[in-house]
Parts: structure tokens; C-alpha cells; sequence
């Protein structure tokens, strides 16, 4: 392949396309394996993140367990955010899970440093066929991840003979001599990590360099530290455009690493005496040195930091102090992010809470629209008193609209992902709840609205009794959305149980309405009898927005969420 081995013989062309091969198949294998685990362990890893509680010692084994199930620390931190985003978890909660996801992340690098070089082929090719002939979703998703970590050791493979003539090349051993330089060394794994937005697979670049003997811990280790604080940059890319409290996240991340390789930095030369001591002792590789200096890093980090996650929260929310974003209706999602479509346990949890917000919107609409029946004069928004009440409901249409438009682009988007058979029936049940709660907005904007213009040619009002029963009525079905929020927001099926239960005393109530109102036209009440046809129709209206509701209830229920 080289023609010698000096420097002169050196094929540029060879040795490029070779080392950008073998990076592709390292990438390549380590993202088929992300994705098979993250496949596997999808439900659990949204179970644990979603029910992270202030403990922070619970909170750092969650972080451990999950990113060492889908073998990325920036995944979870990704997921933190969007988690955050969406109010599932405050941002104290994921501080100890930040530093557990860098504990994690180790693991990547320990396999990484293994020599699996005589038997990848055979790790290949059992994958490749359990993936092909699997019968089952797990024994192909176990075949996918052998594939996986068979292609990412071939990579390494095909990356080491590459290498190993870059120790012989003037312009390799001078570039080394400055990275000699810690602070050079830090940046330049800063840099290179940013880069490539993988700072496993820099690791491994790391261990591969090594192990061919062209660059030594002198140079390994501030290029491990340099990794680490570049691994921040996919946190700061996830937290665009998200909330204040989602930000805290990303600048929690990188605080923590910047003050942990300041701190190791003063050290680095005891550091590495501690790395040789110990490889003397169980006599290992110089690629098991670099992997197990990034594992003592990352577990001295969490063990020192862990008990002070209070302060980092104080210095965090002092960078980024807290500001009451303004509420308003103009058309934009709130929890949506397509950063996490590639797991889709968390990207389904994300449109549930954006169908929870549109459940919100209905819930204000209907106990607003009500206040046109019962009131006399200008009548003002009971949130934003820049509004009318009429252009409130219609910007609230407005945007009820646009949500059942975007999360159904959503929905199909992560249908598209490689999903369960359960993730399919829930993302297909949640396309039955958007089309039924974008009908229920049509029915308060629509059928109401014009029911509150007919009734302004009228001469009476309802009568005293009519006006209090509707009233109530209202705020019955106004509980019923209420409760329909909390099932989505709190994926509660109990909510969703409670709604179709008091459903049976709804319809008691609503007839028992009928009968009331009925009687009073019989008995020549003129504000009855006037006002009969709008009062009738606007309690059907009433009752077809519980109908509704209950059937979005019933969906959530046969799904079992």
C-alpha cells in the first residue's frame, strides 16, 4: 500500500482515503449501535429520566445506567434538554444525570480500547445474521448492535495500519512537539471534538495513536481533557431555541467539564504518574492508560461535584438569570424538537405535551366562551387584557390549528424513525387525538361564537335559572379538559379513567338541564321561551365537546400509556 516506509514513499492518497474510510466505519458502527440500544432500552431510559427526583445520588445513577445503555453522553444531555424544555423535569434534577451521562460515556471508551481485532469479523458476521434472520424485534436489535461494534473495531483496525507510517513524517513529529503543550493539547481536542461531535470517537482516535506509538500520555491526556469540554458543543447546539430553564442545562454541562480539566490541569503531571503507577502494577496497554485516565477523570468529576450541584445551580442561574418569558398566542410550537427524533420514546413523550398545551388552549376557550352568554358590555381576555375576548378565542383557533398541523408533521416524522409496534399504535392514537381536538376548537370557535352573534338580535337574555345551569354545566366539561391536560402532561391513564367515569353523571346532569329548561318554556317564561333554540344548541355544543373528550379519553386508555 506505501511505497516504503519513509516519509518520501508515503502515499498522501492512500493514507487519506484509508484513515477517512476507517473513520467512516467507526462512526458508522458506533451510530448503528447507538441507535440498536437506544431501540432497546427506549421505554426504560424515558421511565427513568421522566421520574428523576431532587436526590441527587439517584439522579447520577440514572445518568450512569442510561448513557452507558445508548453509549453517549451528548444523547443524554440532548434528551435532558428537550426533557427540560417540555416541563417533564426541572433543570436542578439533571445535574446529578449530566454527571452520571459522564460517567457512562466511559464505558465507550474502555470497549474501545479492548483488541478485538482476531475475532470483529466473526462479531460481524453473527450480527449481520441475527439482524437479517431474527424472528423477533430484540434478537434483531442484539444482531444490529453486534454489527455495530463490529464495524466500529474494523474501523479502528483499518485506522491503525493506516497510522502507523505518521510517526516516520517531519510534519507529524513537530505538530506533536507543540501539543506538548497542555493548554495547545486541550484546545486542539477541544477543537477537533466540536468538530466531529463525537468525542468517543476522538477518544478512540486518541487510543489509536497511541497504541502505534505516535503520540504518549504527555500528549493523550490534555487531548482527552480537550474532548471532553468539546463534547458541550452538541449540548449548546441541542439547547438553541429552547427556554431559559432548557439553556441551564447546556451551560450546566459545560461548567462542569471546564472546572473539572481546570482543576486536573495543575495536576496533569501527577495525573499521569497515577495512569503509569497503575499500569505498572496490572501491567497495562498504553491504549488501557488513556481509557481507564478518562475514566478516573469522569468518576473524580461526578464524586467531587456531585455534593455541590446546589452551587452550580446558583452560578448557573446567575449566567442565566431567570426572566418571565411572555405568554402569547402568536404561531409557534412550545416542546417539539426534531434533535430527538432519533429516539423516539422521548420525541412521542415531547408531542404528548404539546397536545397537553392544546387541551390548555380548549379548556380557556370553552370557560371563555361562556362569559359571552352571561355578560354585558366590553369584554376583555382574561389573560391578555390587550384583547377582546372575541380576538383571544380567535387567535386561540388560530393556533389550536397550526399545533394539530405541526405535531402531526411531527408525529409523522417520527414515524419515519426506526419504531416498535407500540411506538406505531401510539403515534397513530395520537393522530385520532389531534383530529378530535382540533373538532372540539372548531366546535367553541365555530358553533358557539355564532351562537353568541344570534343570540345579539335577540331581545331577551336567558332567564336567571337557564343562564346558572349553563354555567354550571360549563365548568363540569371545563374540568372535563382540564383532566384531559393533566392525562397528556402527566401521561396519567387514571385522568383519562376519571373523565369517562364522570362522563355517565355528565350526561345525568345535562338531561336533567333539558328537562329544567323545558319546563320552563312550558310555563310561558318569555326569557325561556325566546331564547330556546341558542340555549338548546349551545348546551349540544356542551355535550359534544365531553363526547369528544371522552373519546380522546378512551384512546389514551386503549393504548395503555
Amino acid at each position: 500500500m506505501f511505497a516504503g516506509n519513509d516519509a518520501q514513499g508515503i502515499s498522501w492518497i492512500f493514507l487519506t482515503i484509508n484513515c477517512l474510510g476507517g473513520l467512516a466505519l467507526f462512526l458508522y458502527g458506533m451510530e448503528i449501535m447507538s441507535d440498536s440500544l437506544k431501540k432497546s432500552a427506549g421505554s426504560k431510559m424515558k421511565d427513568i429520566l421522566s421520574k428523576v427526583t431532587q436526590n441527587r445520588f439517584s439522579a447520577l445513577l440514572a445518568g450512569i445506567f442510561i448513557t452507558a445503555t445508548i453509549q453517549s453522553s451528548s444523547a443524554t444531555t440532548a434528551i435532558l434538554i428537550s426533557l427540560v424544555q417540555a416541563e417533564l423535569i426541572k433543570f436542578t434534577q439533571t445535574l446529578g444525570v449530566i454527571l452520571g451521562a459522564d460517567i457512562g460515556t466511559t464505558i465507550t471508551v474502555q470497549l474501545i480500547a479492548f483488541k478485538f481485532s482476531e475475532y470483529l469479523y466473526g462479531i460481524i458476521a453473527l450480527g449481520f445474521i441475527l439482524k437479517i434472520l431474527g424472528k423477533k424485534d430484540h434478537i434483531k436489535n442484539i444482531g444490529a448492535i453486534m454489527l455495530g461494534f463490529g464495524l466500529l473495531f474494523l474501523g479502528m483496525k483499518t485506522m491503525s495500519g493506516t497510522m502507523a507510517p505518521l510517526q516516520q513524517l517531519p510534519i507529524i513529529t513537530e505538530t506533536l512537539k507543540t501539543l506538548s503543550n497542555p493548554i495547545l493539547g486541550i484546545l486542539a481536542g477541544t477543537f477537533i471534538t466540536a468538530i466531529i461531535q463525537a468525542s468517543g470517537a476522538f477518544m478512540g482516535i486518541i487510543i489509536l495513536l497511541a497504541g502505534q506509538g505516535v503520540i504518549n500520555l504527555e500528549i493523550a491526556i490534555p487531548l482527552m481533557f480537550g474532548a471532553n469540554i468539546g463534547t458541550c458543543i452538541t449540548a449548546g447546539l441541542a439547547s438553541i431555541g429552547t427556554s431559559r430553564e432548557a439553556k441551564r442545562v447546556a451551560i450546566a454541562h459545560a461548567i462542569f467539564k471546564i472546572a473539572g480539566v481546570a482543576i486536573f490541569y495543575f495536576f496533569i503531571p501527577q495525573f499521569i504518574d497515577l495512569i503509569r503507577y497503575l499500569s505498572a502494577q496490572f501491567n497495562f496497554s498504553i491504549e488501557r492508560d488513556i481509557a481507564n485516565a478518562h475514566t478516573i477523570f469522569n468518576v473524580a468529576l461526578a464524586f467531587i461535584f456531585i455534593f455541590f450541584t446546589g452551587a452550580f445551580a446558583w452560578v448557573v442561574n446567575k449566567i442565566l438569570p431567570y426572566k418571565k418569558e411572555e405568554k402569547v398566542l402568536d404561531l409557534r410550537t412550545q416542546y417539539l424538537d426534531d434533535k430527538v427524533l432519533n429516539t423516539p420514546t422521548v420525541a412521542l413523550q415531547l408531542a404528548r405535551k404539546e397536545i397537553s398545551r392544546m387541551a390548555d388552549l380548549l379548556e380557556v376557550m370553552l370557560s371563555e366562551s361562556i362569559i359571552l352568554f352571561t355578560k354585558k358590555g366590553e369584554m376583555k381576555d382574561k389573560l391578555y387584557p390587550e384583547l377582546s375576548l372575541i380576538e383571544g378565542l380567535d387567535r386561540r383557533e388560530n393556533l389550536i390549528d397550526f399545533l394539530e398541523d405541526e405535531t402531526g408533521k411531527y408525529l409523522n416524522k417520527i414515524g419515519q424513525q426506526t419504531i416498535t409496534p407500540a411506538q406505531f399504535d401510539e403515534t397513530s392514537g395520537m393522530r385520532t387525538i389531534l383530529r378530535k381536538t382540533e373538532r372540539i376548537g372548531d366546535i367553541i370557535h365555530r358553533h358557539i361564537l355564532f351562537l353568541y352573534y344570534e343570540k345579539q338580535k335577540l331581545k331577551y337574555d336567558f332567564s336567571p335559572d337557564g343562564k346558572k345551569e349553563l354555567l354550571e354545566f360549563n365548568q363540569k366539561i371545563c374540568e372535563q379538559l382540564n383532566r384531559l391536560q393533566r392525562a397528556f402532561a402527566q401521561t396519567d391513564p387514571g385522568e383519562a379513567k376519571r373523565i369517562t367515569t364522570e362522563d355517565q353523571k355528565y350526561c345525568l346532569l345535562s338531561s336533567k338541564i333539558e328537562q329544567q329548561h323545558k319546563d320552563r318554556v312550558l310555563k310561558g317564561i318569555q326569557e325561556s321561551k325566546e331564547t330556546h333554540e341558542i340555549h338548546w344548541k349551545l348546551l349540544d355544543a356542551m355535550k359534544r365537546i365531553n363526547r369528544h373528550t371522552c373519546e380522546i379519553a378512551d384512546v389514551i386508555l386503549s393504548a395503555n400509556w
